[in-house]
């Protein structure tokens, strides 16, 4: 440096002013990050330390009869009794009658939520979330016995159990755990001039017991869901599970009935109900239930919404969807991983999946190579039973949990082509040659479809992919909204301008489907 003079003695003899500047900056910055790095430490240190402890415990577990009985013509209605049938869908396997609840049960469990609400609804955010840990604890050292009981239960292959059963699970109690004190912490709200010797604070007060009417999609993770908000919010919780898979309904509601009882809680404060449509009613019209959450189709929303309004309950309905994938031509060098996306998005759970892809809609330039991939991927999928594949040959696409719909997915698809659709692959049952009685559909890969096919605008909810052309990216977008559903989309390319166009006028996952 200019004018720098340098020192005549000492240890730095010889150094430049400029230098020893250099040095103590150097050890400036060290010693904050040093400084910076130990406190966070101390901090995760002192979290860890003061996170509340977990509570080991074990439950019942759920096996299927010892000796296996292959229903001929598997249905959830028993032809001698009145009772649930409980089959597993890959196989027509007999798993066992459950008794459907009666209007007596149902005011019996509500009761028992009821009086167990009164005591947890004083209980502090810290014993909430050791239930909370207790419970992912659990599921954690226990997935592959959960994955089994869904897989048995619902059809689904393993992988499929393991992404849409524990992993969302888990996600759903880690963010609770992390973000749901806060959520429910008072919170000031901003007053006017004239009202400023005014203070106005809103408080989260727990609603008493709600009540959650799940679909058989997911088993687990639709059970468990909503009970772990409600639990966490001070509330009670009677779940009526589907009496499609009614055989693990009771099973999956001891992990969070578990966790509660270990530790030292009323585990009545959760309650599951399977029961017939007919019966629900008296669930959904209940004065004693304050909210109602309910995920399954619009008819059945209307019936709900119908009941509930008699007692003036609010109702949350997450109901179906045609959701759309597009895919834009600045994807065009990023085709080979979005193909497995789609695939996993069409595919996952058999395509039994609320926000699964039900639409492709691709752009001129990648249109064509987007089937050209698809077609030998779709037609190589193997169908069958996971829990009983060969080592060697592993099932993609599990069963469909009831052959209910398959007349109705033909019937699409036929109209389809009719119209001038191309059937590429599938487009009917498909008859196991070791599982005569499971309900299975062959993965389907239709294309050239339009805006006003049946197809283009009913929910398929089956293993079915639906490829549609656009024009542009508005034509894309027109396409995409065309159906009166609404649920969730998903957009891929590699120009950030022609996405956030796209991501501005429409619910979409920016980049990545979820």
């Amino acid at each position: 440096m200019e004018g720098d003079i340098p020192l005549a003695d000492g240890p730095f003899a010889g150094w430049m002013h400029g230098d020893i500047e250099k040095l103590m900056f150097t050890l400036a910055a060290g010693a904050t990050l040093l400084v910076g790095s130990l406190l966070y430490g101390t901090i995760r240190f002192v979290e860890w330390y003061n996170s509340e402890p977990i509570i080991p415990y074990t439950i019942a577990e759920l096996e299927a009869p010892k000796e296996k009985r292959m229903l001929e013509n598997p249905s959830i209605k028993a032809s001698d009794n009145s009772n649930i049938q409980c089959y597993a869908p890959a196989t027509g396997q007999y798993l066992g009658y459950v008794a459907p609840s009666t209007p007596d049960d149902i005011d019996r469990v509500i009761e028992k939520a009821h009086v167990a609400q009164k005591k947890w609804a004083r209980t502090t955010f810290t014993q909430r979330r050791q239930v909370l840990r207790s419970m992912m604890a659990y599921i954690l050292d226990h997935q592959e016995e959960i994955c089994k009981v869904a897989c048995l239960d619902s059809g689904k292959t393993m992988i499929d159990a393991a992404l849409g059963e524990i992993l969302v699970t888990i996600e759903k109690l880690s963010w609770t755990l992390k973000h749901g004190e806060k959520a429910l912490s008072p919170s000031r709200r901003p007053t006017n001039l004239l009202m400023l010797y005014k203070k106005n604070t809103v408080r989260y007060e727990p609603l008493g017991v709600v009540a959650a009417l799940v679909s058989w999609n997911y088993p687990l993770h639709n059970l468990l869901g909503p009970v772990i908000s409600a639990i966490f919010s001070g509330n009670g919780i009677v779940v009526k599970a589907s009496e499609n898979t009614a055989w693990s309904a009771q099973h999956f509601s001891l992990i969070a009935r578990g966790a509660l009882y270990a530790c030292g809680h009323d585990s009545n404060l959760v309650q599951v109900v399977t029961c017939w449509p007919d019966t629900a009613n008296h669930l959904t019209s209940h004065s004693r239930i304050s909210h109602i959450t309910f995920i399954g189709s619009r008819p059945v929303a209307k019936l709900v919404a119908a009941a509930a309004a008699k007692p003036l309950i609010p109702v949350v309905a997450e109901l179906g969807g045609k959701d759309a994938a597009i895919i834009l031509n600045s994807a065009v060098k990023d085709l080979p991983r979005i193909i497995e996306i789609l695939l996993r998005g069409t595919f996952q759970a058999a395509g039994q999946n609320c926000i699964g892809i039900e639409r492709i809609i691709g752009l001129p330039e990648v249109y064509d190579k987007i089937v050209a991939a698809l077609e030998p991927r779709i037609r190589a999928l193997r169908v069958g039973s996971a829990l009983d594949a060969p080592a060697d040959s592993p099932v993609d696409v599990g069963a469909v949990i009831s052959d209910a719909s398959f007349n109705r997915l033909e019937k699409l698809i036929e109209a389809a082509v009719s119209d001038g659709a191309r059937l590429l692959v599938g487009g009917k049952r498909f008859s196991h040659p070791v599982h005569h009685s499971g309900h299975y559909f062959t993965p389907t890969l239709i294309v050239d479809v339009t805006p006003e096919m049946a197809i283009a605008n009913e929910e398929c909810f089956g293993p079915i992919c639906v490829v549609m052309r656009a024009k542009n990216p508005e034509d894309a977008c027109n396409i995409a909204n065309h159906p009166d559903f609404g649920l969730g989309a998903s957009v891929f390319g590699s120009k950030d301008w022609e996405l956030n166009a796209i991501v501005k006028k429409h619910q979409v996952w920016y980049g990545s489907y979820q």
